[in-house]
């Protein structure tokens, strides 16, 4: 029976914070054309969600995504099923911050997927690997800029050159991703954090997200210009009550996680 786009992603939402599972595990989570498609029309349909402020990627079973179908492209090609550009797309453009739990392996297309979010937390089961140069293809999802920005060329390229897995605790040490947890964790971890995220001011919290991302692709000078702009901007909405309210709110909540 062939895959369609309602059983291949499953999403829900709670608390404003949206769960999107791939959910191929047999194939562990490779992304044919239907499993593209759907990421694709979802993402694209949660940009203009207001019920979703932040978004949770996962995947169903031993793998977070094992990267394009390679069965399913040996029949039609590379250039079958939902374009490179749209997935993409549709994935960065959603903005609204996405947390990665990495619960398994995240191969060549998978791994491009997870450095499409803007936080990675993986499992102790997490197995990364850069399967390109093997396949003879070209990246095509951002892999070969995003990856040395995040662990330095250096390390990149050893993972692109030689096809290699990288297992989750060297992950961790290289800052791919941010923590590592058992496996029986990590989606608990990653809601309380998308609701952590979810309780800031979201305005501001739009701002801060697009100014991180305008950093990461201009120099830094061009960055501290488009910050001030920014800052000048958003200042003037600021009244004086608003900032008392939420002083009083950051105090509590920081005394709240204080040890005790």
């Amino acid at each position: 029976m062939s895959d369609t786009e309602q059983d291949v992603l499953l999403c829900t939402t709670q608390d404003h914070v949206t769960t999107v599972s791939l959910n191929r595990p047999k194939q562990l989570n490779a992304l044919s054309n239907a499993l593209r498609a759907a990421i694709t029309s979802t993402f694209l349909r949660l940009r203009d969600d207001d019920e979703t402020h932040v978004i949770i990627l996962t995947g169903i079973g031993r793998g977070f995504s094992a990267g394009l179908d390679l069965k399913e492209l040996g029949q039609a090609g590379l250039r079958s099923g939902v374009s490179s550009a749209d997935l993409h797309s549709a994935v960065t453009g959603v903005g609204k911050p996405i947390i990665a739990a990495i619960n398994g392996f995240a191969i060549t297309g998978g791994f491009e997927l997870a450095l499409m979010c803007d936080i990675l937390i993986a499992s102790t089961e997490a197995r990364f690997a850069d399967t390109h140069v093997r396949m003879g293809v070209v990246p095509g999802w951002g892999l070969s800029q995003r990856l040395a920005r995040l662990i330095g060329a250096s390390r990149a390229k050893e993972l692109s050159f030689s096809g290699n897995y990288l297992d989750a605790a060297t992950a961790e040490r290289w800052g791919l991703v941010n923590r590592v947890l058992p496996a029986d964790e990590l989606l608990n971890h990653c809601q309380q954090l998308a609701l952590d995220i979810c309780s800031a001011d979201p305005l501001t919290l739009q701002t801060v997200h697009q100014l991180i991302d305008y950093g990461c692709q201009h120099s830094l000078a061009e960055g501290l210009q488009e910050e001030h702009k920014r800052s000048i901007a958003h200042t003037g909405d600021v009244s004086a009550k608003k900032l008392e309210a939420r002083r009083l709110s950051v105090q509590d909540r920081g005394r709240a996680q204080q040890p005790d």
